[in-house]
């Protein structure tokens, strides 16, 4: 095998290391936050079914079908339409949008419901692992989806 090769195989095998030590970093941290929500952390690890909780303790579930079904409408009319068609374009670009706009509304209530504002929200938007990291093992508390602590009386 010549250096080149070998410094690639080197390279490749480092960043297969370094990528599974986020995911099981990441996997943790969630782990921390269901917790720290009164959720089982278990519950972290299932595909489909995280996301459900996530939005049961920070949002309302009814947004996590929303956007399940957005984005299985999103792919039957893409298929049906195709992306090259001005229709699939256009219904492209609305979807997209939907998402987006959701998962911007979704970062913010899961922001809110650990006592942050607006910039730990733009935090978990542009810089998600740092602050998931910082959900998880900072000092936040988990104070329910209204951004109040749970149990206490406000007027």
């Amino acid at each position: 095998m010549s250096g080149e090769g070998m410094m690639g195989t080197i390279t490749g095998i480092v960043g297969l290391v370094i990528g599974l030590a986020v995911c099981v970093l990441m996997i943790i941290a969630m782990w921390k936050i269901f917790t720290k929500a009164g959720e089982k952390g278990w519950k972290s690890i299932i595909p489909i079914y995280n996301g459900y909780t996530i939005y049961k303790f920070s949002w309302k579930p009814l947004w996590f079908w929303i956007t399940l079904a957005i984005g299985i409408l999103f792919n039957i009319i893409i298929r049906i339409t195709g992306v090259e068609s001005k229709v699939g374009l256009v219904f492209f670009a609305i979807f997209l949008i939907a998402e987006i706009v959701i998962a911007i509304i979704s970062m913010y209530k899961l922001s809110k419901s650990f006592g942050h504002g607006v910039g730990f929200t733009i935090g978990l938007i542009l810089l998600a692992p740092i602050f998931i990291l910082i959900l998880a093992f900072g000092s936040s508390q988990y104070i329910g989806p209204e951004g109040k602590a749970q149990g206490t009386i406000t007027e």
